[in-house]
């Protein structure tokens, strides 16, 4: 399993490693290219690979009206960066002390003597440091003085269109769920632990799983077809699920609703992984509950063949 820091204080055999920069949120296939050239530079030069990213992402720090923006959570991120073969990982809280970090010292104190960095990749549009006055031009310039070696992987483009995790958000908040999904060569998922409802879909014929999507991206509001996995269970439950306010109930809230097939059990406080396969349709307001159980079957028998 990849080793985990809160901070730069690295032990000293992860010092001079191969460093890589970024939120890498959704780890997608523009970060898995990258991941792989840093890999052909970990075998060339039998260093290790490290990644820096922070939380709160920068952009959620320093906008604090920005709830819904996260395509993995931390939990996810670090299972997805494992996958990766990455040697450790530093999460470091990203707060108004460190944000003020000018970008030289952030090159002198941390890139160099803590962390020693022989390599850092970094995208083209990479900015650090105090105000975002630092860039990928100031860290070329520093490379010679503080003995590391800037890389910068092309992105990776796919009809056209260069792979980013804002890209992907903007095809979940779209409602273009097969895109996102292609270019995070997985399946979107949100995770979170059951909570107790209002046992509305229980009351019409359809218990569902209530999960708080937290700070995840709002995907196009709707219902979707999913499969679902238990913690510390491999197998996967197919299912349906309500992403948004349910609005024929009028609520407020935002929520995600599932309800599995085949299955008898109390899931509450359980934590779950909630895989999104197909989307199925809008979310709507109904007149009455006899119409909206007429929908939820009609639902049902498109998740049941969603792949």
């Amino acid at each position: 399993m990849v080793k985990l820091y809160q901070n730069f204080d690295l032990k000293k055999n992860d010092k001079g490693s191969i460093i890589l920069i970024g939120n890498f949120d959704g780890v997608h296939l523009g970060h898995q290219k990258l991941f792989k050239q840093a890999q052909f530079y970990k075998k060339k030069y039998n260093l290790k690979i490290g990644v820096v990213n922070f939380n709160p992402m920068p952009k959620m720090f320093f906008n604090q009206s920005l709830k819904n923006f996260r395509l993995s959570s931390i939990s996810q991120k670090i299972n997805l960066l494992n996958n990766q073969n990455v040697d450790f990982i530093i999460t470091k809280k990203f707060d108004k002390v460190f944000s003020k970090t000018k970008s030289i010292n952030f090159i002198k104190n941390i890139l160099s003597q803590k962390l020693d960095a022989k390599f850092i990749f970094v995208s083209n549009n990479f900015r650090f440091g105090n105000k975002r006055e630092g860039d990928v031009k100031l860290l070329i310039e520093n490379q010679k003085k503080y003995n590391y070696k800037v890389v910068k992987p092309k992105p990776l483009t796919v009809n056209h269109k260069i792979v980013s995790s804002s890209l992907i958000r903007g095809f979940l908040e779209k409602g273009f769920l097969e895109k996102a999904n292609k270019l995070l060569n997985r399946k979107w998922s949100i995770e979170g632990v059951v909570q107790k409802g209002r046992q509305v879909g229980k009351k019409i014929g359809f218990p569902t799983c209530n999960i708080d999507i937290k700070d995840y991206i709002l995907a196009n509001p709707g219902v979707y077809a999913v499969k679902v996995l238990r913690k510390n269970n491999s197998r996967y439950i197919k299912g349906i699920a309500n992403l948004g306010y349910r609005p024929t109930f009028n609520q407020k809230k935002l929520l995600l609703e599932v309800h599995l097939f085949n299955f008898s059990g109390n899931l509450y406080n359980k934590y779950l992984s909630v895989e999104f396969l197909k989307f199925i349709r809008r979310e709507k307001k109904f007149k009455n509950v006899n119409q909206l159980r007429a929908q939820i079957k009609t639902d049902l028998s498109i998740a049941k063949k969603a792949k």
